[in-house]
């Protein structure tokens, strides 16, 4: 039961070390309390090992880099792999720029990921080395649709397999697999793209919910869509006609902090391939 990795948050209020970008870590921290979680900023390459130590998992968004926060995620990385902590990257924009496609890459190579997250271009991105994409949104042509949901759910399993990790390919139509089984996922509301950061929110709110479900990271992922999905449809229907997308992001936190997994088990939209 997807509730079940919810309410797991909530009894062991994981601590979650992120490096995450600048324009969202704000709403990376809210969302992290709102859902039950601990959080932690750090990118500092002279911090992040001791930060690291003392979490139980390690979230790493490439949204804004810098050279020293490139050094920052491979020295936090190795340190959460040698304690066999959860890490999830999220390779934002990989495909628009060498820096960002070359890092993450890297840091794929170097680093045991326990889930990939990104949009469909960006994970293809990854899986073939080259591609592009438009600013940190999927290319239209690579969007998840049903007339080409087969062909995507086995891409999805070869790159799970490929790459002995699960990934998380959210969109308009969200895909959670590993090797052998994959989540489709349809919650979530089309004006959540208007908010800058509901992807690094997620990102922050799945490494939380691997830490809490250290058994089921495939389960824990598609749990964590769902519920960022759900409190999207959620906080759309307290929407008042004066509202615009930063009411709606508080809305969005605001239904992640009253959502349990009772909630979560009646709201979730999904079907295993």
């Amino acid at each position: 039961m997807l509730g079940t990795c919810l309410d797991n948050v909530r009894k062991t209020t994981p601590l979650v070390h992120n490096i995450t970008n600048y324009v969202t870590v704000n709403d990376v921290a809210n969302i992290l309390l709102a859902c039950g979680a601990s959080p932690i900023m750090s990118d500092e390459p002279e911090d992040v090992e001791d930060i690291t130590s003392i979490c139980g998992g390690l979230n790493i968004n490439i949204g804004t880099l810098h050279r020293t926060s490139i050094d920052g995620m491979y020295r936090a990385g190795a340190k959460a792999a040698s304690l066999g902590h959860k890490i999830l990257l999220d390779p934002v924009g990989a495909g628009a720029s060498h820096l960002r496609t070359s890092t993450a890459v890297g840091l794929m190579e170097k680093i045991p990921f326990t889930v990939i997250r990104g949009n469909i271009s960006e994970i293809k991105t990854l899986a073939l080395g080259s591609g592009t994409t438009k600013g940190v949104d999927a290319d239209v042509a690579d969007k998840v649709t049903d007339e080409n949901l087969d062909s995507a759910v086995a891409f999805a399993k070869n790159f799970a397999k490929d790459h002995n990790c699960v990934v998380a390919i959210t969109g308009a139509i969200d895909l959670v697999a590993d090797a052998d089984t994959c989540y489709v996922i349809r919650n979530g509301r089309a004006e959540m793209g208007s908010i800058t950061g509901t992807g690094c929110q997620l990102s922050g709110m799945m490494t939380a919910y691997l830490v809490a479900n250290p058994d089921e990271p495939l389960k824990a992922a598609a749990a964590a869509v769902c519920a960022m999905g759900l409190a999207g449809e959620i906080g759309w229907s307290h929407m008042k006609p004066e509202d615009g997308n930063s009411t709606y992001r508080n809305r969005i936190i605001d239904a992640i902090y009253h959502m349990d997994g009772e909630t979560l088990e009646k709201g979730a939209k999904y079907e295993v391939r």
